[in-house]
C-alpha cells in the first residue's frame, strides 16, 4: 500500500469513525450514565470487534455474503432485533441513584459481537475493503485493520469522554432520563439505512 493511499485509508477511517452512529451514540449515553472508567471495555470491545470484522471481510466474508443473500437477510434482522433490545434498554435506564444493579454498561464481548450486525460498521469494513485494498493483498489488510483500530479507539473514546462531560450538566434526574430517551430514539433511527 502507497503513502497516499494509507493516507487516504485513514482519512476514510477518521471520518467513518467519528461521525455519529449506533457505536458512537451508545458510548456516549454509557459515558454520561457510567463514567469512562466502567465504559472501557465497551469502547475496547468497538475498536477490537471492528478490527476482526473488517479482518474477516478482507479474507473473503464479503463475498459469502455476496453468494448467499439469506445470510445477509438474517444478519438484518438480528440487527433490528437487538438494536431494538438496545434501544429499549437504553430508553428506560435508571438514574445512577436509582438503579438497581441490571443496568450496566456493554461488556467487551457483547460490544465486540454487536460490530457483526452494526449496519455502519459493515458499510465501513466493506468499503475500506473494495474501495481501498482490492487486489493489495494481506500485508495491506493488515496496515487497514491496524490504521482503523487506533483510529476507532480514538474516535470511540472522544465519544465517551462526551458522554462524562455531559453527565456533569445534566445531573442524576430527570435531565439524564430525557437524554436517555433521546439517544434510544436516535439509535433507532440509525436502523434506518436498513431498509433502503
Amino acid at each position: 500500500m502507497t503513502p497516499e493511499a494509507l493516507g487516504a485509508l485513514a482519512l476514510f477511517a477518521l471520518v467513518s469513525s467519528i461521525t455519529p452512529g449506533p457505536n458512537n451514540l451508545m458510548l456516549m449515553a454509557s459515558g454520561a450514565n457510567f463514567g469512562l472508567r466502567r465504559t472501557v471495555p465497551h469502547m475496547a470491545g468497538v475498536a477490537l470487534g471492528f478490527v476482526f470484522l473488517l479482518l474477516c471481510i478482507g479474507a473473503g466474508l464479503g463475498e459469502v455474503l455476496e453468494r448467499w443473500p439469506a445470510l445477509d437477510t438474517g444478519l438484518r434482522a438480528l440487527c433490528l432485533a437487538y438494536l431494538a433490545w438496545l434501544t429499549w434498554r437504553l430508553a428506560t435506564a435508571a438514574p445512577p441513584g436509582e438503579r438497581d444493579g441490571r443496568d450496566r454498561p456493554l461488556t467487551f464481548l457483547e460490544a465486540a459481537a454487536f460490530q457483526w450486525i452494526n449496519p455502519k460498521g459493515w458499510a465501513m469494513a466493506l468499503t475500506a475493503v473494495t474501495a481501498y485494498l482490492p487486489g493489495d493483498g494481506t500485508r495491506a489488510l493488515l496496515a487497514a485493520a491496524a490504521v482503523f483500530g487506533l483510529v476507532n479507539l480514538s474516535s470511540v473514546s472522544t465519544w465517551a469522554v462526551a458522554g462524562t462531560r455531559v453527565r456533569s450538566l445534566l445531573g442524576e434526574g430527570r435531565r439524564l432520563r430525557v437524554f436517555n430517551v433521546t439517544m434510544a430514539i436516535l439509535l433507532a433511527l440509525s436502523v434506518l439505512p436498513l431498509f433502503r
